[in-house]
């Protein structure tokens, strides 16, 4: 593990006192708290623009808020580790990004564990999560603040649904299905019921033109910007991935705060993770018009056949291992 108690507790207090003295830096007004975000996103990431459109403005009145995009500052995969230094208030982390340091948080990153956007938002605010963010607390030195929604992922294919209808995973059988390269997603293509194939995203296009591969599988947004409905005729609307960050802040910051700058921080990042998550879901609600406009089927198929054997590949598996007993019912039992 990257941190220590004996170096958080001497980073809290640094913090705090650069906090209270307001002497962080020049960059920023000196009674301000200095409140610095790194993302390997764009300024036009939908996360991105959340957070400069409703996180900045509600604490504006007691911090400084500055974001930077594109990995200028911290490289991806520095943020948490820069945070957990001292070096960096703020991030925007992810499920798999955190399951490096704590393997249960691999469970967040699971086919099927979230079933939709309100789905993440009973399980992060549960007390089934109180676990987790404890010890991202006591071991990072990382408060975990609101849970994002990037969308869902849904499979797509060349064939026609004439061709294909696909209900249930073993319809998937025999469907070279393009997933990235790591285990992981390989483990989850296969749980899907289809013969995963690893391919460079740069590839998928050709790839799905040529027929070297069947499908692939993202959000309805990157099937609409990479035009992927060029080269293929069906969405089935799978949704096995209800993908999620969080935004993520440095604890000896928060602990530097008053009571009332810690609500109002509070409440900004709540805010500004159902500002983004309003517009993500009404982006992915009118591309599928768009898709359909295309000569594309879009339907959905029997979620509950899908659910059950997806999970079912889980259990007992090296994924499941690090796993608490019992949360994965937990989980569940807050969904529909």
């Amino acid at each position: 593990m990257i941190t220590k108690l004996t170096r958080r507790a001497a980073i809290s207090a640094i913090v705090a006192a650069g906090v209270v003295a307001g002497t962080s830096g020049a960059s920023f007004a000196a009674d301000k708290i200095q409140l610095r975000l790194a993302t390997s996103g764009s300024e036009t990431d939908q996360r991105s623009v959340a957070m400069a459109e409703v996180f900045g403005p509600m604490v504006a009145d007691f911090a400084d808020y500055q974001p930077s995009y594109n990995g200028t500052i911290f490289a991806q995969g520095t943020e948490l580790d820069a945070i957990s230094r001292g070096n960096l208030e703020m991030s925007i982390a992810s499920a798999q990004e955190l399951a490096q340091f704590f393997p249960e948080f691999s469970i967040f990153a699971t086919g099927y564990v979230h079933q939709d956007a309100a789905h993440q938002v009973a399980v992060f605010n549960d007390p089934l999560m109180d676990p987790f963010k404890a010890k991202v607390e006591d071991e990072l030195g990382i408060k975990l603040l609101s849970v994002m929604y990037l969308g869902r992922r849904q499979v797509n294919l060349r064939q026609s649904k004439d061709e294909l209808t696909v209900m249930k995973p073993e319809d998937l059988a025999g469907v070279n299905l393009r997933m990235p390269g790591t285990d992981a997603w390989q483990f989850l293509g296969a749980a899907l019921g289809a013969a995963p194939t690893p391919m460079a995203f740069s590839e998928v296009y050709t790839g799905l033109s040529t027929g070297a591969v069947d499908g692939q599988d993202n959000p309805l947004p990157t099937v609409v910007d990479k035009k992927f409905y060029e080269v293929t005729k069906q969405i089935v609307l799978t949704s096995h991935l209800v993908d999620l960050n969080y935004i993520a802040m440095s604890k000896a910051v928060w602990d530097g705060m008053s009571a009332d700058q810690q609500a109002t921080v509070q409440k900004a990042a709540d805010a500004a993770a159902e500002s983004g998550r309003a517009k993500q879901l009404e982006l992915e609600g009118s591309l599928v018009s768009f898709l359909e406009e295309q000569g594309m089927s879009v339907y959905e198929p029997d979620l509950e056949a899908f659910r059950t054997h997806v999970q079912a590949q889980y259990v007992g598996s090296e994924f499941a291992a690090s796993w608490p007993e019992g949360v994965l019912e937990k989980i569940n039992a807050l969904g529909n």
